[in-house]
C-alpha cells in the first residue's frame, strides 16, 4: 500500500495532511484520482448542490452576471465535479443575456475531467492545468476547500501535539507527536481569539486552504471569487464543545468519522474556518465582499421567483434541500472576495455575516 510505504520511508509517522493528500489525490490510487463514482445518486458517495437541481446554478447565475458585468465575461471553476454546475450556469447566463466568452475548469482528477468532457459539449469550456493569471471575471469553488488536506492538533496539559498516522501491528493508527513551531503558532493565534482550549481538545487547521486563498490574489486582476463550503467563522469552529473537530468521511452515502478506514475509497472532508479564509484572501491583496449562508445567497438571487416559474413537486423538494436550515441552507456558507468590485454583491444584499468573521 502506498500509504504504508510512505510511513515507513518517513521513519514510521506522517502528518495527517500528508495522509489525506495521498488518500484523496495519489495518482491512480487516491479517492479523486481513481475511477469510482463519487457524485450523484445510486452508486455515488455524496450529492453536492449542483446535482440536487439546476435551480442552484440558475439562482447563482444572477450573482455571476453581476460580477461579469463589473469585470469581464469569463469564468473559472475549481473542482467542477460532474460538470453540472458549469453546464447549468452557462445555460442560465445565456438565458439572462449575459454572454460568457470562456469557462475554464481547473480539475486535478483525470477521472472527473473525462466525466466533465462527456457532459460539456460547449465550445467555450476548456480545461486548465494550472490556475489562471491576470484573470478578469468570476472564480467559483463549490465544495473545494473542504477537501484540501488539513493538519490535526490535540491540546495536552501544557503541551500541544500533532496527530499523524503510523503503523501499529500492520494497521493504520493515529499517533501524536509534539507540534512544530508553525502548528503551535497557528493554534496560539486561534486561542488568542477564542480563549484557551481545554486539555484533550482536538481539531484541524487548513494550511493548504489558507495558501490557496492567499494565492487567489495573484490570479485575480479584477472580479470576484465565490467559495461555497461547509464551515463556520472561527469562534464557532473552535468552540470548546466541538471537542474533536469536524473531520467527516463518505462512502456510498454512508457518513462516518474514521478517515483511516479504506483509504482511497472514502471521501475525507473537514469544515472550513472562514475567518482564516477571509484573512488569507486579505493577505493576498483581495477585499472581502461578503459572507453569508447558501440560503441567503440563493434567496437574494431570486430562487423563489425561479420556483414560481417551475411549480413542480420535484423543484419544491430541491429548493427545500438547498435552503432549509436542516439541510444545506445554513450549513453551507458562501465567502466572496475580490478586487475592483465596488458594488454590493446581489447575493449578500441581505443577511451578510461578514462582521462575524
Amino acid at each position: 500500500m502506498r500509504v504504508c510505504g510512505e510511513i515507513a520511508a518517513a521513519g514510521g509517522w506522517i502528518g495527517f495532511d500528508r495522509y489525506m493528500e495521498l488518500a484523496l489525490y495519489a495518482p491512480g490510487l487516491g479517492y479523486y484520482a481513481a475511477g469510482a463514482r463519487k457524485f450523484g445518486g445510486e452508486g455515488g458517495d455524496f450529492v453536492t448542490a449542483p446535482e440536487i437541481s439546476p435551480l442552484f446554478a440558475q439562482a447563482l447565475a444572477a450573482q455571476a452576471a453581476q460580477v461579469l458585468e463589473h469585470a469581464a465575461p469569463h469564468i473559472v471553476e475549481f473542482g467542477a465535479g460532474t460538470g453540472a454546475l458549469a453546464r447549468d450556469l452557462l445555460a442560465a447566463l445565456d438565458a439572462h443575456g449575459a454572454a460568457v466568452e470562456s469557462y475554464g475548469i481547473v480539475e486535478l482528477s483525470a477521472d472527473l475531467r473525462e466525466r466533465q468532457r462527456g457532459l460539456l459539449a460547449d465550445t467555450r469550456v476548456r480545461w486548465l492545468d494550472s490556475p489562471p493569471r491576470d484573470f478578469r471575471g468570476l472564480i467559483v469553488a463549490n465544495e473545494v476547500l473542504d477537501v484540501m488536506p488539513v493538519r490535526l492538533f490535540v491540546r495536552g496539559h501544557g503541551t500541544l501535539y500533532e496527530r499523524g498516522v503510523a503503523l501499529r501491528d500492520g494497521a493504520l493508527a493515529f499517533e501524536t507527536r509534539p507540534a512544530d513551531a508553525a502548528l503551535a503558532e497557528a493554534v496560539a493565534e486561534i486561542e488568542a481569539e477564542v480563549g484557551a482550549l481545554p486539555a484533550g481538545y482536538g481539531a484541524e487547521i487548513g494550511f493548504v486552504a489558507r495558501g490557496w486563498l492567499r494565492s487567489a490574489g495573484q490570479w485575480l486582476a479584477r472580479g470576484a471569487l465565490l467559495a461555497l463550503d461547509y464551515g463556520f467563522p472561527r469562534r464557532e469552529y473552535y468552540h470548546p464543545q466541538r471537542l474533536m473537530g469536524t473531520l467527516m468521511c463518505h462512502y456510498r452515502h454512508f457518513a462516518h468519522a474514521d478517515p483511516l478506514w479504506l483509504p482511497g475509497l472514502n471521501d475525507i472532508t473537514a469544515h472550513v474556518d472562514f475567518t482564516a479564509m477571509a484573512q488569507a484572501a486579505h493577505d493576498g491583496g483581495l477585499d472581502v465582499l461578503g459572507y453569508t449562508t447558501q440560503a441567503h445567497v440563493l434567496l437574494n438571487c431570486g430562487l423563489l421567483d425561479l420556483l414560481k416559474e417551475q411549480r413542480t413537486p420535484a423543484a419544491a423538494n430541491a429548493a427545500h434541500r438547498l435552503i432549509s436550515e436542516a439541510e444545506m441552507g445554513e450549513l453551507v456558507k458562501v465567502l466572496a472576495v475580490g478586487r475592483g468590485i465596488d458594488a454590493t454583491l446581489l447575493g449578500f444584499a441581505r443577511g451578510d455575516r461578514a462582521h462575524t468573521l
